[in-house]
């Protein structure tokens, strides 16, 4: 049984890449596991959102990273790379991530103003929290015991304390910079975050190549974590 990337029995492989923090870490990996963009890709005038690979034989979506996992889950893509925090927050039954790539390292946290304020966002029991993951945040606050009213935001999340949007805000950090620079100290890390190749679960069962394109992403970190 063949499993090369032109087996004639299906269509073009679909990969699907999310825009921002994750790309440029994951091109690197991808092109040791043999998946290299058409230079196209790298033109930041080129406002395309599908590329071939270099040989031709692949499709390679560029999309917001949320987006990602809908396009695998759904079967408009077969394989992605996207951050654990997305897999986690969108849990579809449809998405399997058998590869810790090891890149796109951060951590969800939650935080709050540094210093004192009017509080005007609930109560002790009630709290109002800023976040583009509001099923991850309810979850968590739930555990404790505390009821989250969470106001999506897709950006600007910093700013939700010192407007009176929301008392603290879920978001990812990296280095804290950024929280600092808006006055907000982070309290309590939900969980650790790393970019995850992520397959659609019917594709790695019926198309040899998607379980063939997992093999060589496994292999690349294995030897690099040896």
């Amino acid at each position: 049984m063949t499993t090369s990337s032109d087996d004639t029995r299906f269509g073009p492989l679909i990969f699907a890449l999310p825009k921002g923090r994750i790309l440029d870490e994951a091109l690197p990996v991808m092109a040791e596991a043999g998946v290299v963009p058409e230079s196209a890709f790298h033109d930041k005038l080129d406002r395309s959102l599908s590329f071939a690979d270099e040989t031709g034989t692949m499709r390679i979506l560029r999309v917001r990273a949320f987006d990602v996992a809908t396009f695998v889950a759904f079967g408009a893509a077969q394989v992605g790379i996207v951050g654990s925090d997305v897999i986690e927050e969108f849990d579809y039954s449809q998405l399997y991530a058998p590869v810790d790539l090891g890149i796109g390292a951060c951590r969800l946290s939650t935080a709050e103003p540094k210093e004192p304020v009017e509080y005007k966002y609930g109560n002790a029991s009630h709290l109002r929290v800023a976040t583009k993951y509001p099923n991850i945040t309810s979850r968590y606050f739930e555990a404790q015991g505390i009821q989250a009213e969470c106001i999506k935001l897709n950006g600007a999340m910093e700013l939700a304390p010192s407007s009176g949007l929301a008392g603290r805000i879920v978001d990812l950090v990296s280095t804290g910079g950024t929280l600092k620079s808006n006055g907000l100290v982070e309290k309590d890390v939900i969980m650790q975050v790393s970019a995850r190749l992520i397959v659609n679960r019917a594709a790695w069962k019926t198309d040899p190549r998607v379980s063939a394109l997992v093999e060589r992403f496994r292999k690349c970190t294995e030897s690099k974590a040896a």
